[in-house]
């Protein structure tokens, strides 16, 4: 009697989880269509059509295909590697309070790059391959202080790797200030906007600078989907059951290092997405990462195409960095959670 209610189960669990996901995709494919028609410079959804069926002018092709969609896809690839990452060290960590901006990581990678684009031009097209490269380096070499300061005999603490995570944060955000204040205005601004977290690889060149990290990245956390699943039992269970846990764990983390330098390479100081798109999908489709992974990952995509939508239509012809307007959400969700931590 119990296996066919268990199969019953497993197929409406099974339809939910498919219903949830297509949902997400439905909700990308809307704001992306209101993404395309949002900016200074207006173009209607009939318009838009127009110009992707190559039916439009000049002004309307320049428009939608050389700024509004490489933002737009760069915004979906970095609120993805964001929302994967921090997966990813909640589940190492198994504290609901890590991701990469509060462990530190963002802001090693943003140190690294800001020290890039502080002495040579962002505008090249060298550089801008070099900078994932940097990012990476930079949140390589801040994981990796993180864990040997956190670390004990008697294993990772949780709590202490997010404590040390913000300590070191904010040293890094200190000097990232100090290097700020020496530079001429036109590049304090530049910085200051890209502290801030502003979708700034307005053109395709970030995209293909991007593009190959996340292709790579997120099929192998999606790979371990499993092993996430074991280790999240413990070390002495995950062990018990076979798992190699240091190497798969430092696997898992340099994974979830990578995809938060490079997206921090082309998007700037972004924090929050990586807290809030893996918590909302652990509340849509469970704690699996099979199912969880993908979920986060749409999730994230939408979050900050979202945001940097509402960015950019708020305050016309100003502009919101889309770091602010995911911070006023992130900020209070981040206290209700500390909060609810220490309850």
């Amino acid at each position: 009697m119990s296996k066919p209610i268990l199969s019953t189960y497993e197929k409406q669990r099974r339809t939910r989880n498919i219903t949830v996901l297509s949902l997400l995709g439905f909700l990308i494919a809307t704001v992306f269509v209101i993404s395309m028609n949002t900016g200074f410079m207006r173009l209607s959804p009939l318009e838009v059509l127009h110009t992707i069926r190559g039916q439009g002018n000049h002004q309307q092709k320049l428009i939608l295909f050389d700024f509004r969609l490489p933002r737009i896809v760069i915004s979906l690839l970095v609120g993805a590697g964001f929302a994967v990452s921090g997966c990813i060290l909640q589940s190492l960590s198994r504290n609901a309070l890590a991701e990469p901006s509060t462990l530190g990581i963002t802001a090693g990678a943003g140190f690294a790059v800001i020290l890039f684009i502080s002495f040579f031009p962002a505008t090249t097209a060298a550089p801008i391959y070099v900078l994932p490269l940097l990012a990476l380096l930079g949140a390589g070499l801040t994981a990796a202080l993180i864990y040997i300061l956190a670390f004990r005999r008697e294993g990772l603490s949780p709590a202490r790797l997010v404590l040390i995570g913000i300590a070191v944060a904010a040293g890094i955000n200190a000097y990232q200030i100090v290097l700020a204040l020496r530079l001429d205005p036109k590049n304090y601004q530049f910085v200051a906007t890209w502290m801030a977290g502003k979708i700034w690889g307005g053109d395709w060149r970030f995209v293909l600078a991007l593009l190959p990290w996340i292709v790579v990245l997120l099929p192998f956390a999606f790979y371990k989907a499993r092993v996430l699943n074991v280790m999240n039992l413990g070390d002495q269970m995950s062990t018990g059951l076979g798992a190699p846990v240091e190497r798969e764990r430092l696997l898992l983390l340099a994974a979830a290092v990578a995809l938060a330098g490079s997206c921090v390479a082309v998007s700037g100081g972004i924090g929050f997405v990586g807290l809030i798109a893996p918590h909302l999908a652990r509340r849509l489709v469970g704690p699996r990462h099979q199912v969880l992974l993908p979920a986060a990952a749409l999730t994230g995509g939408l979050l900050l195409l979202a945001a940097d939508t509402i960015g950019r239509w708020i305050m016309q012809p100003a502009e919101v960095p889309a770091g602010v307007v995911v911070a006023v959400i992130g900020a209070p969700y981040f206290l209700y959670l500390l909060a609810k931590s220490r309850a």
